[in-house]
């Protein structure tokens, strides 16, 4: 099969076209034929060295995946309902930029009906991170307000969709007045251009000083002072990645005058218990408001991975320019 492997570590261009043997499944486990993969910004990080990859996973990259099932684990595709020949899709260790990958069967979810395969790739590392983090970790609840910094990644277009879904007030951050009318639009309540305003003075005043009750933070650095500037008593601060860097200093007194909770999590290395559970979770809370169209895939691009130049090359130099709105997707 073909793949899209890591030459070597550097810039985009060192993702290369190559030929691997097809992976056979497991127990517990279905081969899928990929129509089309996420690229997501732990990719990029891989690509660069700054990823390493889980023990037992593949060196290849790509968390996310959908296509067709070839073949499986019959007991365990039975316990899921799941048959040869179902459109899934599916949340990977790694491998995901390849024609053929191997999935745990708990990781998978059936394609919406009525939605393509590019619009079902764009779905399984942004969802399962979201809801982990933001409801499971974040504990949003029915009329809080949820802040989200980097409203307009995928992961952003993600929670500002799934906490209005479930009844939060979301304010979002994002770095232009373009992105901040594409968060408007799919159902934010209020969005900050940090560019050009300082996002502490604004949930401030948006909130009537009492300030907000989570906090998806994508940056930590010099954000994660700021953000316990802004938090509501028993907020909660959830980080999922350090863009802004690992070394944050802030008032520890606010945190304990307000009873703070600081935590973050990270996703690849988890076990597959714990991202089944999460599965089951998304497969009943989530899936039905996809299926109605109350939830939508909001993707911003897509490349053909096999190709000149590069399409993969290409999503991640899109990646790393952040100007994309949504997801970014590769097609096999």
């Amino acid at each position: 099969m073909k793949v899209i492997e890591i030459s070597s570590y550097g810039a985009p261009e060192v993702l290369r076209v190559a030929e691997r043997p097809q992976p056979v499944a497991g127990a517990g486990e279905l081969l899928i034929r990929v129509v089309a993969s996420g690229v997501n910004r732990p990719d990029v990080l891989q690509r660069m060295g700054h990823y390493p990859v889980p023990p037992g996973a593949s060196d290849l990259p790509g968390l996310e995946l959908a296509g067709h099932i070839v073949s499986g684990d019959p007991k365990a595709m039975a316990e899921g309902g799941f048959a040869v020949g179902d459109a899934v899709c599916a949340l990977v260790a790694g491998g995901g930029y390849a024609e053929y990958c191997v999935a745990p069967v708990v990781q998978c979810l059936p394609v919406p009906p009525g939605w393509s395969e590019v619009d079902a790739a764009s779905l399984p590392e942004t969802f399962f991170t979201v809801w982990s983090n933001v409801f499971d970790r974040g504990r949003l609840l029915k009329g809080e307000t949820l802040l989200i910094q980097g409203g307009s990644s995928g992961i952003g277009v993600t929670a500002i969709q799934i906490a209005k879904a479930f009844g939060a007030t979301v304010i979002v951050t994002a770095g232009s007045d373009e992105k901040c009318a594409a968060c408007l639009a799919l159902g934010a309540d209020h969005a900050i251009n940090y560019k050009t305003a300082d996002f502490v003075a604004e949930v401030k005043a948006i909130t009537g000083g009492k300030g907000v009750d989570v906090v998806l933070d994508m940056v930590a650095g010099s954000y994660v002072a700021r953000e316990i500037e802004c938090m509501a008593e028993d907020g909660r601060l959830v980080m999922i990645a350090v863009q802004g860097g690992v070394h944050s200093d802030f008032n520890a007194g606010l945190v304990l005058r307000r009873r703070l909770t600081v935590t973050g999590s990270t996703l690849r290395p988890r076990p597959i218990a714990f991202k089944s559970a999460i599965a089951k979770a998304l497969r009943e809370k989530v899936w039905p408001l996809l299926e109605s169209g109350a939830i939508k895939p909001v993707v911003h691009s897509t490349f053909a991975a096999i190709g000149e130049p590069s399409g993969a090359a290409q999503a991640h130099t899109l990646m790393e320019s952040n100007q994309h709105i949504g997801k970014i997707v590769l097609t096999w």
